[in-house]
């Protein structure tokens, strides 16, 4: 059996203030050289909410809910919590860990999909941490595969789409006048193909989506029309980026005249963070109902009891090494392998009485 101290909860952050909101978006764009005035262009979203993300207070809600299902389940492992962006930054976090005598951590990240922002530059930032406090060779992560087919991942889209439709139907708008638009976070075409090539055009990123929109809908609604869409695209607009933008979908669905509404599934993202919140409830639902559509978004897992039972079954599946054949996975992609370990080999590390 594998042995762990502690689960290190890993998410992107988001600014709690007005007076945050531009340190945020400086660390997300460090290197870019984007110069404050075009930041305030982006800041608005978050000026609409008091300059508040709501990913931290979601962040907090899942660490609860963690920590509940661990002790439902007699699993002794404190959870910590860090971000790339705000605090609680990784660096502190490790630290943190690391004097209350926990050395090996397994990495848990809110993120779902197999892409550079969602897997490398998480790597990179556990790398950055352990080199920033010094203890590279005290202190060990691992990291949660990707989970974006486990069956705790994918059952709330399940549930949200069968009611988003069943909602529908109520209102009198027929299964043939619903399209449904599995949305996610676009990134630049190159990024996608450096996913994994060898998985056809837009890499492993764009295989996994289409893979668990299928299922979804297969389960949720079969038989009703449905499309891969993205949102939230940046940076230089000279760059292509994996397209079409949920926006142009809807004006493209609009067009053709048959639909009558759509249900808008965020299951590129595990809560309803600022993306979802300014994103989709409030520019595509705009987009829809300018077409006289009517407009559902489905909720994203947050603290979903399957998501939650899920991610802790993740951590029992490491705990055990269960080998490939015995972890959950809902298409024929999964289940995604194991990430190599970042900071002090195993030989390395003192036993300070961790999970075994």
């Amino acid at each position: 059996m594998a042995q762990y101290d502690a689960i290190l909860l890993s998410s992107f952050g988001g600014p709690e203030g007005q007076d945050e909101v531009i340190p945020f978006l400086r660390n997300v764009t460090a290197g870019r050289g984007i110069p404050d005035e075009r930041l305030e262009e982006v800041a608005t979203h978050y000026r609409h909410f008091n300059g508040v993300s709501p990913i931290n207070a979601q962040n907090r809600a899942l660490k609860a809910a963690l920590e509940a299902e661990l002790a439902a389940r007699g699993i002794d492992m404190p959870v910590y919590w860090g971000n790339r962006n705000t605090a609680p930054f990784f660096a502190d976090t490790v630290r943190e860990a690391h004097a209350a005598g926990d050395r090996r951590l397994l990495g848990l990240v809110t993120s779902a999909y197999t892409s550079y922002s969602g897997v490398e530059q998480y790597r990179e930032d556990f790398e950055r941490a352990l080199e920033t406090t010094g203890l590279g060779d005290e202190v060990a992560i691992d990291r949660i595969r990707e989970f974006f087919d486990h069956p705790g991942f994918v059952t709330p889209f399940v549930e949200g789409v069968g009611a988003a439709m069943e909602q529908l139907k109520a209102e009198g708008i027929p299964s043939d006048a619903v399209h449904v638009l599995f949305a996610t976070h676009s990134i630049p075409n190159t990024a996608a193909e450096a996913s994994g090539p060898e998985f056809g055009p837009g890499g492993a990123y764009v295989a996994q989506h289409l893979a668990v929109a299928a299922r979804v809908q297969e389960q949720a609604a079969p038989g009703v029309a449905w499309s891969l869409v993205y949102q939230s695209r940046s940076g230089d607009p000279q760059t292509p980026w994996l397209e079409p933008d949920i926006n142009d979908a809807i004006d493209e669905l609009a067009v053709a005249g048959s639909v009558k509404a759509v249900v808008i599934v965020p299951f590129g993202f595990v809560s309803d963070h600022m993306e979802v919140l300014w994103d989709l409830d409030n520019e595509a639902v705009a987009t829809a109902q300018g077409h006289g559509m009517a407009a559902v978004r489905v909720p994203t897992p947050g603290v979903h009891p399957a998501f939650v039972s899920g991610l802790i079954d993740l951590v029992v599946e490491r705990l055990n090494d269960l080998p490939d054949a015995e972890r959950p996975h809902e298409t024929t992609l999964g289940p995604w392998p194991d990430h190599a370990r970042v900071g002090a080999p195993e030989s390395t590390l003192d036993n300070p009485g961790g999970v075994a």
